[in-house]
C-alpha cells in the first residue's frame, strides 16, 4: 500500500507542475497581438492542462479529505483554494462572451486589426473583458495563497 506521505508528495507535485502552465498559457497571449484559432488553442492546452493538474488532486485527494482535518492551515487552504475556483467562475462568464462575439465575426481564423473588440458583440464589452482580468487576477491570486497554505500543510506534516 502507498503511504499517505506518497501520495501527499504526488500531489504537492501535480499542484505546483500547474504553475508553470498557467504561466505560459498567459504568457501565450500576452506575446501575441492577433490570437488566431490556433494561438486560442496552444493557449488552452497549457491552461487546461494546468487545471487537470490541480482539479485532479483537488477532487480525489483533498476534498475527501478535508471534513476529517478542517482547522487552521486546513481551512484558509480550503478557503483559498474555493475562491480561487469562484475567480475562474466569474472569469470564464467574460470568456464565453469575448469568445462568442470574436467567433460571430470569424476573428480566429481571419483576423482584423482594424475591429476593435469593443465594438463587436453586445454593448457591455468593455465589461465582460474587466471581468475576464478581474477572474483571471482573483484565480492567481488565490491560487498562490492556497498553494502557499497547502505546502505549509504538508511541510508540517510530513517533514517536520
Amino acid at each position: 500500500m502507498v503511504s499517505e506521505a506518497a501520495i501527499a508528495t504526488v500531489v504537492l507535485l501535480a499542484v505546483a507542475a500547474s504553475f508553470p502552465c498557467f504561466i505560459y498559457g498567459a504568457w501565450i497571449m500576452i506575446d501575441h497581438d492577433e490570437i488566431t484559432w490556433g494561438i486560442l488553442v496552444y493557449h488552452l492546452k497549457f491552461i487546461l492542462t494546468g487545471l487537470v493538474l490541480t482539479t485532479g488532486p483537488l477532487l480525489f485527494w483533498m476534498f475527501p479529505r478535508l471534513l476529517e482535518q478542517f482547522g487552521g492551515f486546513a481551512a484558509v487552504h480550503a478557503f483559498f483554494g474555493l475562491q480561487a475556483y469562484a475567480f475562474l467562475a466569474f472569469g470564464f462568464t467574460g470568456i464565453v462572451r469575448i469568445f462568442r462575439a470574436k467567433y460571430e465575426h470569424d476573428l480566429y481564423t481571419e483576423y482584423d486589426e482594424d475591429v476593435l473588440l469593443d465594438e463587436i458583440g453586445d454593448e457591455n464589452m468593455q465589461f465582460w473583458r474587466r471581468r475576464l482580468r478581474v477572474g483571471v487576477f482573483g484565480y492567481t491570486l488565490c491560487w498562490i495563497i492556497a498553494f502557499l497554505t497547502g505546502f505549509a500543510r504538508y511541510v508540517s506534516i510530513y517533514l517536520v
